[in-house]
């Protein structure tokens, strides 16, 4: 595919009238507004401007829930900045921040913890999904509920925030494609195969395995969303997962929030061998910011930290304290190493080059860790990276794909699979006996 070169618009600056002074009866020239002068930024915010960011990953559901206990009438989503308290981070996410960081579009996740047991799984989900939409419809001017590209694409024209929902993990639907239907009928357009454990029907990538991949239920859960317009999506699960779901898929599948294992080698990652077979899929990996997941140094870092903290607990059993401080000392000999968007870059060229710049999206993961990469440590600085990105040589054609273009390629691309195979029917399976 032939892109354009990248056209680097002007920005004009505002010439702003003398205004008479009242008390030193002379003019006063007024500064005019500033102008920014970093080509690279000035690509970015033009690129920003005619594709917002489509983000595959926010986890601000669960930020309602543990910090609120989703009793949100007295919340104020237009300003979260004075949020943090006690050991609590401030939250990543607010109206004015979206704004500022050129958001179009958004899925939030309904995440809900996979050591649940499976019914609260289910009625977790559910309550996620409801506290999201209140949500939602509390900022009508700002935030538009979603379930269609068409839905994004109007809501951006309007200037509003297209909010769209996720489920985070097999588990939230109870191992039932009955509750699956239903979580679809709810509004929820992509389901994350597995958590951080295994499902009864799928291998997650950090825990051991235990199916090989997906069962025979998993490649049917598979077909379930595929003809019902739910997108697959595959990060957190296993290498062998990955592989057996995009055998089965007959609709592009996301990674709604990964990066490439090769340049950091945390199993949560997409190897190569299947970035390969994107191109054939049509998917796309939305690129994660979680520092952990983008620079190998400092994973290798947190698994040493990690290790001596086990060491330490060993030592002084039921301590805590003598604990706290050897790590403080700890800390103090090894500074974790720094996390920056060029980092985030790097992923997105390697991804480039073994895929394409098709196959390519942003998948944040914002107030669902401690904090992003420096310069993009919440949802304001989308540009910042663009602009890096800009700085490699990307074009405003590239940045406008993986923007969102590709996102709502992708989503299309679903839709349209689902509307030809409309005429299937529902896959049944056996119910549990009752006895």
């Amino acid at each position: 595919m032939q892109h354009t070169a990248l056209n680097l618009v002007a920005i004009a600056a505002c010439l702003v009238a003398p205004i008479a002074a009242p008390l030193a009866a002379q003019e006063v020239e007024q500064p005019a507004p500033e102008v920014e002068t970093d080509p690279a930024l000035q690509a970015a915010l033009v690129a920003l401007d005619i594709a917002p960011v489509f983000d595959g990953h926010n986890d601000v559901p669960i930020q309602l829930r543990s910090r609120f206990n989703n009793q949100i009438n007295g919340f104020d989503f237009a300003d979260t900045s004075h949020t943090g308290e006690g050991d609590r981070n401030t939250m990543h996410t607010d109206l004015a921040r979206l704004a500022e960081g050129h958001v179009g579009a958004q899925y939030w996740s309904v995440y809900v913890p996979a050591s649940l047991p499976e019914p609260e799984a289910v009625q977790m989900t559910v309550e996620q999904i409801d506290v999201m939409k209140r949500l939602i419809a509390r900022y009508p001017d700002a935030l538009a509920f979603a379930q269609t590209a068409d839905d994004v694409e109007n809501a951006i024209a309007e200037g509003k925030v297209a909010s769209m929902l996720g489920m985070e993990g097999g588990h939230s639907i109870g191992s039932s494609l009955g509750v699956l239907r239903q979580m679809y009928a709810l509004g929820a357009r992509y389901m994350t195969l597995t958590h951080s454990s295994n499902t009864p029907w799928a291998d997650s990538a950090t825990d051991d395995p235990e199916h090989g991949g997906l069962t025979d239920f998993g490649k049917d859960v598979v077909r379930e969303m595929n003809r019902l317009g739910m997108l697959v999506d595959l990060s957190h699960v296993s290498e062998e997962t990955m592989m057996d779901a995009l055998d089965v898929a007959g609709a592009p599948v996301i990674f709604s929030h990964s990066g490439a294992r090769a340049i950091n080698g945390h199993a949560r990652n997409v190897p190569d061998s299947v970035l390969a077979r994107l191109p054939e899929n049509g998917g796309i990996v939305m690129v994660v910011a979680l520092p952990g997941f983008l620079n190998d140094d400092q994973r290798q870092w947190l698994a040493a930290r990690e290790a001596e903290e086990a060491k330490q607990k060993s030592l002084f059993r039921g301590q805590p304290d003598v604990v706290a401080r050897a790590m403080a000392e700890w800390d103090a000999g090894n500074p974790m190493p720094e996390t920056d968007v060029g980092v985030m870059a790097d992923h997105i060229d390697h991804i480039r080059e073994v895929a394409g710049v098709e196959y390519i999206g942003i998948g944040g993961d914002f107030d669902g860790m401690p904090t992003g990469p420096v310069g993009f440590e919440d949802v304001s600085g989308y540009p910042q990276l663009f602009a890096e990105l800009a700085r490699r040589g990307y074009s405003q054609v590239e940045l406008e794909l993986i923007a969102s273009r590709n996102a709502i390629r992708v989503l299309r691309e679903a839709e349209r699979y689902a509307a030809q195979a409309s005429d299937r029917l529902p896959i049944e399976t056996v119910l549990p006996s009752e006895d």
